[in-house]
C-alpha cells in the first residue's frame, strides 16, 4: 500500500475537526488515551440529559432504551473486529474481561494440558492475570505459566510463537495483537490457525489495534478477544472494554456468573438459578454503565463517516511511514533509532522511537508542546492518529525533537518520576 501525499490531511480535515485538540499542543499520545470527539460529548450528554429527565424509565425509553445499549453499541463496534454483534459483549476493562474469559474456557483438571502461554514484551496487567487465574486454580504459575521469550527485547518471532504452540502441555495461550512497546503487528490470522491444529484454546488482547487495524476474528477463528476503548476508539479514559467469543464456545457456562449475563428474557425474575443469555451476552456480571458506553457509541459513529476501518488503516499506515522516513532522516543521525518493525503488515498504529535518554526527552518534548508516551527504560512512544494528526504534526513534532537532541538540554532535566497509564 503506497503512502498517502501529505495532500491528504484536507480530506481528513472534517473528521480532525470534530475531535477537541490540546490547544497549543500536537498531540501524539492516541494509544495511551484518545482524544475527546463532538460525537462523544454529545452521546454522553444526551444520556445524562435523559437520566436528569426520565430517571429510571430510561431504561425503557431512552435512546437507544438503556436495557440494550450494550447491545445496541455492539453493533456498531461488530464491523470493526468481524463479527456477529451476538459474539460481543461490551462490558468491564480489560483485566476484568480476562478473568472471566479464563474461568470460563480454562479446564484446571485437563489430564495433559495444564499449561497457559503468554509472552514476555505484553502488558504487565495481563501477565498478573494469568498468574493469579492459576493460582486461583491451585496451580504454581512457576510451572504452569509459560512465557515466550522476546529475541531482541522489542519483537517476537512467529517462528517462536508456534514452536510454543505446539508444546504438548500448552492448553491455552494469550498473545496481545500489538505489542504495546515496540509497535509490532503480530499475524494473527496465521498465529491462530496454528493454535486451532494444535488444539491450543488461543486468546487476542487487541487493546493496542482495535480501532487502528482491521481485524476478521471470524475467519481467523481465535478463540477468544478482549480489549479496553479509551485508545484508538476514543471512549475516554477508564471506558468500559469488551470481549468476544468465538460462537463454538457459545454453550460454556460463564466461569463467572453475574445478573446481567442472565437471558434477558428472565433477567428480572431473578430465579435462584442462573439462566444463561445466548452468545456472548451471558459473560457479563453487573449492570452495564450507560455512562461509560455513551461516549463509545458516539465516536463509533466516526468510522462510518472515515468510509470504515479500512481508510483508517490506510491513513494510519500513511502518517507512521511518513514519521518513520521523517525520523530517519532528522533523528538517526541525533542517536535515536526506531523499533518498530518497517514492514506495514507487521506494524500497529504507533511508531517506538529508542533513546537511553528517552524519560528526559518526553519531558523536553512535552515542554516543547508535543505530547508523546515514554515507556521504560528507553522508548518514545509515538501514534499519529488517523482521526486527528495530520502530516504537519509529525513534521512539527520531530523537528522539536530534533531541535532538543541537537542543543542536549534535556540533559539538564531532573529525572522525571510521572508515568502515565
Amino acid at each position: 500500500m503506497p503512502p498517502l501525499s501529505p495532500t491528504a490531511d484536507a480530506a481528513w480535515a472534517a473528521l480532525r475537526a470534530q475531535f477537541l485538540l490540546p490547544p497549543g499542543r500536537i498531540y501524539l499520545d492516541g494509544n495511551s488515551l484518545g482524544l475527546l470527539c463532538q460525537p462523544a460529548q454529545n452521546a454522553l450528554l444526551s444520556v445524562v440529559a435523559e437520566w436528569a429527565t426520565l430517571g429510571i424509565n430510561g431504561w425503557l425509553e431512552g435512546t437507544p432504551a438503556w436495557l440494550t445499549y450494550a447491545e445496541d453499541t455492539a453493533t456498531s463496534l461488530a464491523p470493526l473486529l468481524g463479527v456477529a454483534p451476538a459474539d460481543l459483549a461490551l462490558t468491564g476493562q480489560t483485566t476484568p474481561n480476562l478473568h472471566q474469559l479464563l474461568a470460563t474456557l480454562f479446564n484446571p483438571a485437563h489430564p495433559t494440558r495444564r499449561v497457559i502461554l503468554g509472552d514476555t514484551l505484553n502488558f504487565a496487567s495481563d501477565g498478573y492475570a494469568l498468574a493469579s487465574h492459576l493460582r486461583q486454580r491451585d496451580l504454581a504459575p512457576a510451572t504452569h505459566l509459560r512465557r515466550i521469550p522476546s529475541r531482541d527485547g522489542f519483537t517476537l518471532t512467529t517462528a517462536d510463537i508456534l514452536a510454543a504452540l505446539a508444546a504438548p502441555d500448552v492448553q491455552l495461550a494469550v498473545l496481545p495483537s500489538v505489542l504495546f512497546t515496540s509497535g509490532q503487528l503480530l499475524d494473527l490470522p496465521q498465529i491462530s490457525a496454528a493454535a486451532r491444529a494444535q488444539g491450543v484454546l488461543l486468546g487476542w488482547d487487541l487493546s493496542h489495534s482495535i480501532g487502528a487495524i482491521p481485524h476478521d476474528l471470524t475467519a481467523a477463528g481465535p478463540d477468544f478477544a478482549f480489549w479496553c476503548a479509551y485508545k484508538y476508539l476514543n471512549a475516554g479514559p477508564g471506558a468500559p472494554g469488551g470481549l468476544w467469543l468465538h460462537p463454538r464456545h457459545a454453550a460454556r457456562p460463564p466461569g463467572l456468573a453475574g445478573w446481567w449475563g442472565v437471558n434477558a428474557a428472565r433477567r428480572f425474575d431473578l430465579a435462584p438459578e442462573h439462566d444463561p443469555a445466548p452468545g456472548a451476552a451471558r459473560l457479563h456480571i453487573g449492570t452495564p454503565s450507560i455512562l461509560g458506553l455513551a461516549p463509545l457509541r458516539g465516536a463509533l459513529s466516526l468510522f462510518n463517516a472515515a468510509g470504515g476501518i479500512e481508510a483508517v488503516r490506510a491513513r494510519s499506515l500513511a502518517l507512521t511511514e511518513h514519521l518513520i522516513t521523517q525520523a530517519d532522516h532528522l533523528l538517526a543521525p541525533l542517536g535515536l533509532s526506531i523499533v518498530t518493525p518497517r514492514d506495514p503488515a507487521a506494524r500497529g498504529g504507533h511508531v517506538a522511537l529508542c533513546h537511553p535518554e528517552a524519560r528526559r526527552l518526553a519531558a523536553a518534548w512535552r515542554a516543547a508542546g508535543v505530547i508523546p508516551d515514554f515507556r521504560p527504560p528507553a522508548v518514545l512512544r509515538v501514534a499519529p492518529v488517523a482521526f486527528y494528526n495530520t502530516f504537519a504534526d509529525i513534521d512539527a513534532a520531530l523537528n522539536h525533537l530534533a531541535a532538543i537532541l541537537h542543543d542536549g538540554r534535556y540533559r539538564d532535566l531532573p529525572t522525571p518520576s510521572d508515568l502515565v497509564p
